[in-house]
């Protein structure tokens, strides 16, 4: 085990097991400290690696080797809605007291800036869509409980996101290393590395276009 291990989502799936990737999407979806950790990646790959839905009953997948597809989307649907429950609660505490808060190594008022940004832009929906960014999905359910959004309409978009979120990511992991084993004969656990920095790049490309547009809006 090296040090850039910690960095390589496929080092959590063989050493850490289900339960490290279980509290992983728990923290990454709302406690601050987690907002650094590879969600997408890591549920993309666990996706790879398990097995076929309900022990075959639904086949498509080559994996066989690490958790049940169906029972894995549960447990981490699971972690990822309380995870934003925590966050909200966290927000709904602690109101403007992070927006106070000095920046230090571990906390940047940056990225909950950009949350609340993304928030007042997009609305309830936020929600969902920030299940699907990085940083800003650990920050978002905090701004949620700052400004008091209602817990019922919260809860509805908190559980309408995660399940998004996990399905989609997971399930696409789980059957497109098939699909290009049969068709191109090439297997995604082969080129892990080249995944883990397309999913970067393209959870990216949304900060990068608000960038540039808000300097566009600047100038």
């Amino acid at each position: 085990m090296s040090f850039f291990d910690f960095f390589n989502p496929e080092f959590y799936i063989n050493y850490g097991g289900i339960w490290l990737l279980l509290f992983i999407v728990f923290a990454e979806t709302g406690l601050m400290l987690g907002f650094f950790l590879p969600g997408d990646s890591l549920i993309f790959i666990a996706g790879i690696y398990s097995s076929s839905l309900i022990g075959n009953i639904i086949s498509g997948g080559t994996g066989n080797d690490f958790f049940d597809l169906l029972i894995l989307i549960v447990l981490l649907c699971i972690c990822g809605i309380s995870g934003n429950m925590v966050g909200y609660w966290f927000g709904e505490k602690s109101g403007t007291y992070l927006f106070d808060k000095d920046d230090s190594w571990i906390f940047k008022k940056k990225y909950l800036v950009q949350a609340q940004k993304f928030y007042d832009e997009y609305g309830a929906q936020t929600i969902i869509f920030a299940r699907f960014l990085p940083t800003v999905r650990t920050f978002v359910p905090i701004i949620a409980g700052v400004v008091n959004m209602n817990k019922i309409k919260f809860m509805s978009y908190n559980i309408t996101g995660c399940v998004l979120w996990i399905v989609s990511v997971s399930m696409t992991g789980h059957y497109l290393d098939k699909f290009l084993l049969n068709r191109y004969n090439i297997s995604i656990k082969s080129h892990l590395e080249v995944i883990v920095i397309g999913l970067i790049i393209i959870t990216t490309i949304p900060f990068i276009w608000k960038y540039f547009s808000l300097r566009n809006k600047k100038r």
